[in-house]
């Protein structure tokens, strides 16, 4: 039985809707980009920057980024539940689950913490 101690939200239905939510997040923020830059075909280094240098283009980024990671988290947990089980690796999947999921969750710290000093210049 896989228990859910390392589970974002402790529940299915709360990990399938921050899944949802943080992907349509991801979508919004994508299209924009990509409308940004196809109506702006002449777009410098400057142009690009200062759309950057905008707040709420900073927040908008930010929450972005925490959906991001939210997405991302759900998704690996739920890859490690799923794959990661005694009848794949034997006596060590509870162990390869645990290492996977402390990989991944300081890899997304580590991205989470360059994202943010990228956007806020820190």
């Amino acid at each position: 039985m896989v228990t859910s101690v390392t589970n974002l939200s402790r529940s299915g239905l709360y990990d399938w809707m921050a899944q949802r939510v943080s992907a349509v997040l991801l979508a919004v923020y994508t299209l924009f980009l990509l409308g940004y830059v196809l109506l702006n075909p002449g777009m410098t280094y400057a142009d690009w920057s200062g759309l950057f240098d905008q707040s709420w283009m900073r927040i908008f980024s930010l929450l972005t980024l925490v959906a991001l990671s939210v997405h991302s988290w759900v998704g690996m947990w739920t890859i490690s539940t799923d794959y990661l089980t005694p009848m794949a690796l034997g006596k060590f999947a509870t162990v390869a689950r645990f290492l996977f999921q402390v990989v991944c969750g300081l890899a997304m710290f580590v991205l989470f913490v360059w994202g943010v000093q990228i956007l806020w210049g820190i």
